[in-house]
């Protein structure tokens, strides 16, 4: 037994020589697939955003520091061995409690970003775009958004066909992410206005299809009630047809709304800019709001009529007119008698009476 001893202490040690290195590696793989699979974060339910153009190396330094990760070298290298290094995807992302770094390898590069769900009404202007936007968390600033909407370069390649893209950010329900590249998001509304336009053949009015826009701005603007679109964009063909000022208070309005009070003054009817229709002949130089597509077909299908004028009856409904003198007659009824409409809306009107 004593001569034993030795050969099966040598035996031992040859066999740890040759599968120690194997136990350590193996338990490296053991605490490594722990690390990545098992360990999760513990912090409460939270978002994490990451930039538009913001690489790997700025995310994973970002992760290790909010504690959403045991360590960055551990995220990098789990990763790197499936390929995702350069796949990740900007965008806002919901973290759970629990989340390993696998999930969150799987997560970050799915594109399946937390959105916010914002209403662009009718008749909304580039500037109230832009702060219903940023009141929602969507964009950082307005006012980059605006300058944006404002890009000749940045206009052309989006498909406006000139000016800025006041007219072609279609009013509709959109999930956006939080952060995101405004330039995506006119791109987006852009391309659903190309969308529910495409039946329309906005040349059919005798107009371009850009001037169609442009009136059919205007006809959104001077209306909330839907049956009367077609007839207000009837008074703006006849008047464009007689050569006369289209007088429109919003186009007014909209060539000052930087600064604007919420007052239309004397003034501001004789200051002369590209767009106050007391001054300048044919159409303001581009669209004043973004039209929905009522407001569009009213200006490619106007309502055929002999009226020149129209007046509001202090309902959100107006009357019209054929001649300066009814105008005037009815300007002394409504205007000069506004409290007895006080209170009232188009709303409570019967549509078949409202015509």
């Amino acid at each position: 037994m004593g001569e034993e001893g030795p050969a099966i202490a040598i035996k031992r040690t040859f066999l740890l020589a040759v599968l120690a290195p194997g136990l350590v590696l193996a338990a490296a793989a053991l605490k490594f697939l722990h690390d990545v699979h098992v360990h999760g974060y513990g912090g409460e339910a939270r978002n994490f955003t990451i930039a538009p153009g913001e690489g790997f190396a700025s995310v994973n330094g970002r992760l290790e520091r909010e504690g959403l990760v045991k360590s960055a070298a551990l995220f990098h290298r789990h990763a790197r061995l499936l390929g995702l290094v350069g796949s990740l995807r900007a965008g806002t992302y919901r973290i759970e409690p629990g989340a390993t770094a696998a999930d969150l390898a799987e997560l970050l590069t799915s594109g399946r970003s937390v959105t916010a769900r914002v209403t662009v009404p009718e008749g909304k202007n580039l500037y109230q775009v832009a702060a219903i936007l940023e009141e929602a968390r969507v964009i950082e600033s307005g006012e980059d958004f605006v300058a944006l909407c404002k890009d000749e370069d940045f206009m052309r390649r989006t498909g406006v066909p000139r000016g800025t893209c006041e007219g072609y950010l279609y009013p509709d329900t959109y999930d956006f992410s939080p952060g995101s590249d405004p330039r995506d998001i006119i791109a987006r509304m852009r391309l659903v206005f190309e969308r529910r336009t495409r039946g329309l053949d906005l040349a059919s009015s005798g107009l371009g299809p850009h001037e169609a826009v442009i009136l059919a701005s205007i006809v959104e603007k001077e209306t909330g009630a839907p049956w009367e679109r077609p007839r207000i964009a009837g008074v703006f063909h006849n008047r464009l047809a007689r050569g006369m000022r289209l007088q429109s208070d919003p186009t007014t309005i909209y060539g000052i709304w930087e600064r604007h009070d919420g007052n239309l003054r004397r003034s501001d009817l004789r200051e002369r800019t590209p767009y106050n229709t007391y001054r300048i002949k044919g159409l303001p130089a581009g669209p004043i709001a973004n039209p929905g597509l009522d407001s569009l077909k009213a200006a490619l299908a106007p309502e055929r009529h002999p009226f020149l004028y129209f007046v509001s009856k202090n309902d959100g409904t107006h009357a019209f007119s054929r001649t300066y003198e009814e105008h005037r007659r009815a300007v002394r009824r409504f205007q000069l008698r506004r409290s007895a409409r006080k209170g009232k809306s188009w709303r409570d009107l019967d549509p078949g009476r409202g015509r």
